[in-house]
C-alpha cells in the first residue's frame, strides 16, 4: 500500500486481515461492496432460489419483472480518494423501459444488436445518497453487471471525484454496517 490512505491507522486496519478488533475479534480484509437483491417496489419478499415467481412478476439475480416495470441489476463504482485506485462497488437494481430491457437480452445473445446505453433510473435508496439518481447504463462484457454512469447530483461527483475514507465508513453506517467502532484501535 502506497496512497496516502496508508498513513491512516484505521485504513491500514481496516485492510489488515491479521488485525482483530479488541472489542470484540471482528476482522477486515478491505472494501466490502454493498449489494441489493431486489428492486424497493418488490413486494414480495426476498427469493431463494434461482428465481421467484408470483403471478406474471419474476425476480432473478439479474433480472426483474414487477406489473409492466422492467429491471437490471447494476453496478455503481465509487473510487476511493487516497488509496491506490481502489474502488468500492454498490449494485442496486436499475429501472429501464420495457422496450430497453428487451432490447437489452437481445443484444446480449446472438439474436439481437448489441446496447451501448439505456436510459436507466436507480431503484433502490443508496445509503447516503438520498433521492433518486439517473443515467445511462452500459453493458459489461461477458459476465459483468452492466455499469451504471450517473448524471448528475452527488452520486455522479462520487463516481467522478471519488469518495474520502470517512464517507465510506459512513455510507457502510447508512447501511446498517457500522464499522467505526472497530477500526480506532483500543
Amino acid at each position: 500500500m502506497t496512497g496516502l490512505l496508508n498513513l491512516d491507522a484505521r485504513w491500514r486496519r481496516f485492510n489488515d486481515p491479521d488485525y482483530a478488533c479488541p472489542c470484540g475479534g471482528r476482522t477486515f480484509s478491505g472494501i466490502f461492496d454493498i449489494g441489493f437483491e431486489e428492486p424497493d417496489d418488490w413486494p414480495f419478499g426476498r427469493r431463494s432460489d434461482e428465481m421467484l415467481i408470483v403471478g406474471e412478476d419474476k425476480l432473478s439475480s439479474e433480472l426483474c419483472r414487477l406489473g409492466d416495470r422492467r429491471f437490471l441489476r447494476c453496478v455503481i463504482a465509487l473510487p476511493v480518494r487516497g488509496s491506490d485506485d481502489e474502488r468500492f462497488f454498490l449494485a442496486p437494481w436499475a429501472e429501464v423501459s420495457q422496450g430497453d430491457f428487451y432490447a437489452y437480452l437481445d443484444g446480449s445473445t446472438e439474436d439481437g444488436e448489441p446496447v451501448t446505453g439505456l436510459s436507466a433510473t436507480v431503484a433502490n435508496e443508496l445509503p447516503g445518497f438520498p433521492g433518486s439518481a439517473h443515467g445511462t447504463l452500459k453493458p459489461g462484457t461477458g459476465l459483468e453487471r452492466p455499469r451504471l454512469a450517473v448524471a448528475d447530483g452527488a452520486l455522479a461527483r462520487a463516481c467522478t471525484e471519488g469518495i474520502s475514507f470517512d464517507e465510506l465508513l459512513d455510507i457502510y453506517a447508512a447501511s446498517g454496517q457500522d464499522i467505526r467502532p472497530h477500526l480506532t484501535g483500543g
